[in-house]
């Protein structure tokens, strides 16, 4: 009686071990196939994203003859071919005539800063009215040092800009868009000037630098290459291929830095409120 007992509880022993040992194995798969499936590429769930460009004309559009926003409608339809992006919603906050000291003003009403606190991506088109303002101011009588003294108040102005933008929004990428020359029409003769936009466009550079996911976009070379092909009847504003060109030169920028920076931003958020 004791053997057969013996037999009967080394055989419960055997089964019970086997089912453990095939139960841990099950569950150590289903556990590694459920670690495989968590990881999914960031773009796999397509995004909706926020678009504010503030500024001067150039964000407005002037020049633009559809009246749909400049650079911004063909903005849209390039990251809305994006893989990752579901949608682009888009505030246009640009006013013609805006300089950085102007700009700086409205960024401190709330209804701006409301907008730009719901931002994915800021915009910022600054610093061609200031230049402007120098050379009606000494048209007749154009030199180099008339634009020290704006250089200065510039520099200051964009570092107010930009820390207000941050300040709003810790998370948001911000782009400044640099300056062209659209003065050889005028002051073909006034070769200092393409000197004035390439040392305004690298100390931009250089402040855009010190913020944290902040990207300087250059555009000065499509208007030297391309001539007065891209400018509106006023030779200043970019014409509808100048907006399309400065568009398809962001949306490269966007989509090699800031795009992807988003997508693994927003897949990090998903992820944490998916294992709260």
């Amino acid at each position: 009686m004791r053997k057969i007992f013996t037999l009967l509880s080394l055989t419960l022993f055997l089964i019970t071990a086997c089912s453990i040992s095939t139960g841990g194995e099950l569950n150590k798969k289903k556990e590694t196939s459920l670690m495989l499936k968590s990881e999914i590429p960031k773009d796999f769930i397509p995004q909706n994203l926020t678009v504010v460009s503030v500024g001067d004309s150039l964000t407005k559009g002037i020049g633009d003859s559809t009246e749909r926003g400049g650079y911004l409608p063909y903005l849209k339809n390039y990251l809305e071919m994006e893989k990752g992006v579901k949608e682009i919603e888009i505030s246009n906050l640009g006013i013609k005539g805006n300089r950085s000291d102007q700009l700086l003003k409205r960024l401190d009403t709330a209804p701006v800063l409301e907008t730009i606190k719901d931002a994915d991506i800021v915009i910022i088109t600054i610093g061609g009215n200031d230049i402007m303002k120098v050379v009606r101011e000494n048209i007749s009588q154009l030199k180099l040092e008339h634009f020290d003294g704006a250089k200065k108040q510039f520099k200051e102005r964009l570092h107010d800009i930009l820390s207000t933008v941050r300040t709003a929004n810790e998370d948001s990428m911000i782009v400044l868009v640099g300056l062209y020359n659209p003065f050889f029409t005028w002051f073909s003769d006034l070769k200092e000037l393409n000197k004035i936009i390439d040392d305004w466009n690298t100390m931009s550079e250089s402040i855009v630098g010190t913020y944290r996911h902040a990207y300087f976009v250059p555009i000065d070379d499509l208007f030297e290459n391309y001539g007065e092909s891209l400018l509106y009847s006023d030779y200043f504003h970019p014409n509808d291929k100048g907006y399309e060109l400065i568009a398809e030169r962001l949306y490269k920028e966007l989509d090699e830095e800031i795009i992807d920076q988003l997508a693994e931003r927003n897949f990090a958020l998903r992820k944490e409120e998916t294992e709260r």
